[in-house]
């Protein structure tokens, strides 16, 4: 009887064996091109090249916001403010009239009340330019942003530490960003984190008493920030940039009093930006803390609320800024 015949042996990896394994041969090339594809993405991502880092950090957070969404409470409102009535000076009063004398029987002639002395007159105040600081030290209560992403606890930051209220360590803004749960709200900020509300509420939660008011021109903002600066003695936070950042405005220039005259014009502002010393793609380099801003760069660079990530009624086409309500000294 014969005897079957062995098959030949065919050795793995031989062009015998991709031929009768088609399908191999497709699978190694494509988890190959795959795994060339991860290294280079890897390597983009490490070093940023051409942005790549930053979309892969977005695409993080935008699957974060899917497992893990902001929760929808109540935050701090958003005052849509109008300008406030300005105090003026007291003009010079006129000279009361004698009093009418009054003729009695008999013929005498009594006055019907005595004359009172004519009370001081308030002199006007002199119309003239003004510049007022009120963080004497900007440099003493700045800190940087510890990443790209932390501009609002780094300005809450700024803001408390020229009040007196927290320190400009790094292991703050660890704590101010560790603590952002407790105020953060889908009304307030629909990408979660922080907003102009959790910027108020981080505020008031280390004795700072602050309110957000939003306005319909830019020059109104600057007028109110100004004035409660002057009445308070406190820093104001700006949400520039369109709403995606925060600067501490510290001091400003103007026309004239604006406690006093209501055509005063705010004409610059001193700024602590957290940015600095970075260096923006959109909005060029930062400048370092204390730097003052004219009016042309404070048009470049606070601008009105407009957000991509959805509507925010009360907030958008409006200056926003988040402003002190109560004297630094009452604070803490």
């Amino acid at each position: 009887m014969t005897q079957p015949v062995a098959p030949a042996s065919i050795e793995p990896g031989s062009s015998v064996s991709r031929r009768g394994r088609p399908w191999r041969w497709v699978a190694l090339v494509l988890i190959a091109v795959l795994l060339a594809g991860a290294i280079m993405t890897f390597g983009a991502v490490y070093t940023n090249a051409f942005g790549a880092g930053d979309r892969f950090a977005s695409l993080l957070d935008r699957i974060d916001l899917i497992v893990d969404p902001p929760p929808d409470r109540p935050t701090a409102p958003t005052i849509l403010a109008t300008p406030r009535p300005i105090a003026q000076a007291s003009p010079q009063p006129s000279p009361s009239p004698s009093p009418s004398p009054t003729l009695v029987p008999g013929g005498q002639v009594t006055p019907t009340s005595t004359t009172q002395p004519l009370p001081t007159p308030t002199p006007t105040p002199k119309k003239k330019p003004v510049t007022v600081r009120v963080v004497k030290k900007p440099k003493a209560a700045f800190i940087t942003q510890l990443t790209k992403d932390w501009c609002a606890p780094a300005g809450v930051q700024i803001t408390l530490s020229a009040l007196g209220l927290a320190d400009n360590t790094e292991a703050f803004q660890h704590e101010l960003v560790n603590r952002a749960r407790e105020w953060e709200s889908r009304r307030d900020s629909l990408n979660g984190g922080w907003g102009p509300g959790a910027i108020q509420q981080a505020l008031e939660a280390y004795g700072a008493e602050y309110e957000i008011r939003a306005f319909k021109r830019r020059q109104e903002a600057l007028l109110d920030a100004a004035r409660a600066m002057s009445e308070t003695n406190a820093p104001v936070i700006l949400i520039a940039w369109r709403g995606a950042h925060t600067w501490v405005m510290s001091g400003y220039k103007a026309t004239a009093d604006p406690l006093l005259f209501e055509d005063a014009k705010i004409t610059g502002a001193y700024i602590i930006d957290p940015w600095y010393p970075r260096v923006s793609t959109i909005w060029g380099p930062s400048d370092p803390a204390g730097a003052f801003q004219d009016e042309a760069e404070m048009r470049r660079n606070f601008l009105q609320w407009k957000r991509p990530e959805g509507r925010y009624p009360d907030r958008d086409g409006r200056w926003i800024i988040v402003a002190p309500t109560v004297p630094a000294s009452e604070m803490g």
